[in-house]
């Protein structure tokens, strides 16, 4: 048994009961103030719904079969613009974290463009690309692909340069080096790093289905309020947030799976 002061030890892993209880208590007490708001009538309904009305409002979205169309939309939608993303992303910043004239060369003019807000492109993707899921792709390519750039590249500006060294004097080739040494040292941070960006990408979805879209979970939230369902809502919300949770296990057990020394090492 843990004690509870082993629990507190810097960067020390915990075992799987306490972390299970703890993240419960976090959600429980939410529950619980949401609760106390809303049933004690300190916030009414149509600022802040109960937690039964929201639940009534997802079964009856699940019911009618409607939140099924808004969710695969979505989905689709993530699925198609962050693949893109991060296929051009990933080799773009492995080469700028490699190599500083290719870092010099691109590094100014991604920085340039990713500080720029990613809403205010959302009247050019329009024109270009009218208002289908081509559009609401270009957004979250635009949101995630040059963030991403940034990242990957300090994944792998970080990787110890005596691994190339060591590469060097067993007779490798520079660009097998990047290949078979840095590139699989610095999988572990990309992986991380694509986990991230993924939770970006979701938020500027949910901004271009709000400005232009007649499908998807972000256009059921803005027809929502258009209406004051308030508990509907909440309940996109809710949804997004528990695809975002499972999307995030996926990414933690792909690590686990793929890297499970970096488990050990944190031991």
């Amino acid at each position: 048994m843990t004690s509870l002061a082993g629990l507190f030890e810097p960067r020390r892993d915990i075992p799987a009961l306490p972390r299970i209880l703890a993240g419960s208590f976090t959600f429980a007490f939410l529950l619980v103030l949401w609760s106390a708001a809303s049933y004690g009538g300190y916030i009414g309904p149509l600022f802040l719904p109960s937690p039964s009305a929201v639940v009534y409002a997802i079964w009856g979205l699940l019911r009618s079969y409607e939140l099924f169309t808004h969710v695969g939309i979505s989905c689709y939608r993530i699925t198609f613009g962050f693949a893109i993303a991060a296929t051009l992303a990933v080799p773009l910043g492995v080469l700028m974290g490699s190599f500083a004239v290719v870092r010099a060369t691109i590094e100014p003019m991604n920085d340039f463009i990713r500080y720029m807000p990613v809403a205010a492109f959302i009247p050019l993707t329009i024109l270009w690309a009218d208002v289908g899921d081509l559009e609401k792709i270009a957004i979250i390519f635009i949101g995630t692909f040059f963030q991403l750039v940034l990242l990957v590249a300090d994944n792998a500006k970080v990787v110890p340069t005596e691994y190339l060294e060591v590469a060097y004097t067993l007779g490798g080739s520079k660009s097998a080096s990047v290949r078979k040494v840095l590139l699989p040292a610095a999988l572990p941070g990309i992986l991380d790093s694509l986990r991230i960006a993924i939770g970006w990408a979701w938020s500027y979805l949910i901004v271009a289905e709000i400005v232009a879209a007649n499908r998807g979970l972000g256009f059921l939230i803005i027809q929502s309020q258009r209406f004051l369902h308030t508990a509907q809502i909440v309940a996109g919300i809710i949804v997004i947030g528990l695809i975002g949770l499972g999307t995030d296990y996926l990414f933690r057990l792909l690590s686990r799976r793929l890297f499970p020394w970096r488990d050990e090492s944190r031991r």
